[in-house]
């Protein structure tokens, strides 16, 4: 039923904790892959995909950010028999949060949450639908934040793959807002982000602290929306300090 949605590179069979990991708009898992490495041995790291792309590219993607969650919990949920947590960047941070509420609600709470360069306050993003611009305008927003190569863009047969799909994501994040009176999550989280990021600020990403009454550890690293390229060891690092206490 979800197959190819769970991408486990290095299986731990008695892992200490396992982590989930998000991709950003019109990515995959294949841009995180080269994170495992620097994780603990006993950690288990399992890099989730929604569907429409990796192999899932003959799926069509999930335009609802709760109806992405919801879809994502039927696939870890066999795999919550111990200590686990949720790392998304970006759109993958939404994502991670609405999958965190469903979590909390069925009983099965993570012990960790981390949100990357994704804030739930409103923010500019909101103000014109960016999944309804033009293929130009469109173009010149994903390579103004970073993380696609530029010849994904100017090439025509890339640009026709990346083009609905960054559009279907580019929905599932202009169209959400939080459910009415929802209360704050208390789960343990770390916020991570860029001092030049223009859309994602470290002010904006210091108003999660407004939506948990668990721990809470803002970490704003040098770069861009796509702070942690060329230093994704130092990211990782990050992670597990934060993480290892809560699992004593």
């Amino acid at each position: 039923m979800h197959e190819g949605a769970l991408t486990r590179l290095r299986p731990v069979p008695r892992s200490r904790f396992r982590l989930f990991v998000l991709h950003h708009a019109g990515g995959s898992h294949l841009g995180y892959r080269g994170w495992v490495r620097h994780f603990p041995a006993d950690w288990e790291i399992c890099l989730l995909d929604a569907p429409g792309r990796a192999r899932r590219v003959a799926e069509e993607p999930v335009r609802d950010a709760a109806a992405l969650a919801e879809h994502l919990h039927g696939v870890i949920g066999p795999e919550l028999d111990r200590p686990f947590g949720l790392f998304g960047h970006s759109m993958g941070a939404l994502v991670a949060y609405e999958l965190t509420r469903r979590l909390v609600d069925s009983g099965d709470p993570p012990v960790w949450l981390g949100a990357s360069a994704w804030s739930p306050e409103p923010g500019p993003e909101h103000a014109e639908p960016r999944h309804l611009v033009s293929a130009d305008r469109l173009r010149e927003a994903i390579a103004g934040m970073g993380g696609t190569p530029r010849h994904a863009l100017e090439d025509p047969d890339l640009w026709s793959y990346v083009e609905p799909l960054v559009r279907a994501d580019l929905e599932l994040v202009d169209t959400w807002s939080p459910a009415p009176r929802s209360a704050p999550l208390r789960v343990p989280l770390s916020v991570f982000g860029g001092a030049e990021d223009r859309g994602m600020t470290p002010e904006r990403l210091a108003g999660w602290a407004e939506h948990v009454e668990g721990g809470f550890a803002h970490h704003t690293l040098p770069g861009d929306h796509f702070y942690f390229t060329g230093r994704t060891g130092d990211v990782v690092s990050r992670i597990v300090k934060d993480v290892e206490p809560l699992l004593d």
